[in-house]
């Protein structure tokens, strides 16, 4: 992976760790929406460059949470629960990107 698509993966990293640390408030129900397929495609995307870096672990943990956050194939939990994996899983991104900012990475 390159430098220009490592930083475009980080962006979006982020951008999902805030969209699910703020999605612990009420919002509308288009918001939740939103959020899985973001979620979903961010964690999808991450899988995918966590195995081109051969890190089995970080590709495992971002296969998991794009599953629990698909959208097509939904999972159904209370309030509460999707609150719990909303912060674990900002917290997750959160922490991989300070991991891989310290990666070195191939410049293509």
């Amino acid at each position: 992976m390159n430098k220009h698509d490592t930083n475009y993966l980080a962006t979006l990293k982020a951008i999902s760790a805030i969209a699910l640390l703020i999605a612990v408030l009420h919002w509308p129900y288009f918001y939740y929406q939103f959020l899985r397929w973001l979620v979903c495609g961010v964690s999808a995307y991450s899988a995918y460059s966590e195995y081109e870096e051969k890190d089995q672990l970080w590709l495992w943990i971002f296969a998991v949470i794009a599953i629990i956050f698909n959208p097509i194939a939904s999972f159904y939990f209370q309030r509460e629960i999707w609150a719990t994996f909303n912060v674990v899983a900002s917290v997750i991104f959160i922490v991989n990107l300070a991991i891989t900012k310290r990666r070195p990475h191939e410049t293509k």
